[in-house]
């Protein structure tokens, strides 16, 4: 199956915590702090693969994660950087934000490679906080967290031109004719199921073609495979609108265009603006009694604009004056590629792993609440409450990490006493 949509959740790596020890050498009982660094945590890429044309490889494993850091060690030994994760995809391929589906990056175009998520910094070793007043700091700083973030990615074709109409108009017929392209062609009542590429050389410059699959009224809703298939038109530059001229099954090709155009409209009124041509075709199944459905197609749309090339897809008659119709029309636009502009940026909107810890009451005093979490453990194990940097580093990790705040909503008042692993302070604002 053509897989164009996946949705995964991805997670850079965090960074290594900063060491605390301190240098124990004969003759020298007392050294000074000689803890490492931590290194950095890995970095989450995309990077655009020329080979791949579909999202297949992340149908079936959505968590991808790249390495932590590694802690300082002794001796200032700086850990090791954690090994960035490079998630290839094809070109064309957006990355979007899966709750607000805000692009955070368009892989085409010169966008071949592009870090979506940073790994966090490593944390400094005691050796960084030593001072004249402070020679033996017994705290490092933790390593930044890891982002975290759930993206969906959409692969969005980057053709020219784009063949819309109803199924079984013979899209994929003309599309056989005029390119390279080998579609799968019957007189099916249904429609393709992916959209089919195809270059088509012409003496006047060449251009990428592509057949959108088969529309169907309420396709903008998402009726059917709508939303699936009008994405793919959102890049291209120059409609088709393939219609069945001669009615072989009793749909008239006028209330057609009509009709895709009011499901463009509906999806992005951007694309339903976009310069367009009819392509009449079935001509060789057009019999000269009655009413030539070539002409009521002209008189209906060249007036606004819009020419109709009556074609025959299965005989070839007409298909050349159409591909120069084409190319002039693509020559009157604009050149550039539509690239989908980013909206969303992880680094500012950063999202960590959780802290885990929990704010009770004492239940023998109200006016104590009692902060546990392994983290705050560690934290109090690494920090030198005696010295002021040492209670101030403490105080700004409460802060950062939401600690104060759940304190404030589970009701705690000036003069209330917080209790942490066999440590009693007092709470001012």
């Amino acid at each position: 199956m053509f897989a164009d949509r996946a949705k995964i959740i991805i997670r850079s790596g965090k960074g290594g915590d900063g060491h605390v020890s301190f240098r124990r050498e004969l003759y020298v009982p007392n050294g000074g702090p000689d803890g490492g660094d931590g290194g950095r945590g890995g970095d989450v890429i995309f990077e655009v693969d020329k080979g791949q044309n579909t999202l297949g490889d992340y149908r079936h494993k959505r968590k991808f994660k790249a390495q932590d850091g590694e802690e300082g060690g002794k001796r200032r030994c700086h850990g090791a950087d954690g090994s960035d994760i490079v998630l290839k995809v094809p070109e064309g391929t957006v990355i979007m934000e899966a709750e607000t589906r805000k692009v955070i990056a368009d892989m085409s175009g010169d966008n071949q490679r592009q870090v979506v998520l940073k790994g966090g910094r490593g944390g400094k070793g005691n050796q960084h906080y030593a001072t004249a007043a402070m020679q033996v700091p017994k705290y490092a700083q933790p390593g930044q967290p890891a982002q975290e973030l759930e993206v969906l990615l959409e692969l969005k074709v980057i053709a020219d031109v784009g063949l819309v109409g109803f199924p079984n108009v013979g899209k994929s017929t003309f599309l056989s004719r005029v390119t390279n392209a080998q579609p799968k062609i019957a007189n099916y009542h249904f429609t393709t199921l992916s959209p089919n590429l195809g270059v088509v050389d012409t003496e006047n410059g060449g251009f990428v073609i592509a057949d959108i699959p088969g529309l169907i009224e309420g396709a903008s809703e998402g009726v059917g495979l709508g939303h699936e298939f009008l994405r793919h038109i959102e890049r291209t530059r120059v409609l088709v609108h393939i219609v069945d001229a001669a009615s072989t099954e009793g749909r008239d090709p006028v209330d057609d265009i009509y009709k895709i155009n009011k499901e463009l409209e509906a999806y992005n009124p951007e694309i339903a603006a976009r310069p367009q041509i009819i392509a009449a075709n079935k001509t060789d199944c057009i019999f000269e009694d009655g009413e030539d459905p070539v002409a009521r197609l002209k008189a209906e749309f060249e007036p606004k604009g819009i020419k109709v090339y009556p074609i025959s897809a299965v005989t070839g008659k007409g298909v050349k004056e159409l591909l120069y119709g084409i190319r002039e029309l693509l020559d009157k636009c604009p050149s550039e590629p539509v690239v989908f502009e980013q909206e969303f940026f992880p680094e500012d909107v950063l999202i960590t792993e959780n802290l885990p810890y929990t704010v009770t009451r004492d239940k023998d005093d109200p006016h104590v609440f009692i902060v546990e979490g392994p983290k705050i453990e560690k934290m109090l194990g690494y920090t030198n409450l005696d010295s002021e940097k040492g209670f101030a580093f403490f105080q700004r990790f409460l802060k950062d990490g939401g600690i104060l705040d759940e304190m404030e909503k589970a009701g705690i008042q000036e003069g209330d006493t917080v209790r942490m692993y066999g440590f009693d302070f007092d709470y001012y604002k």
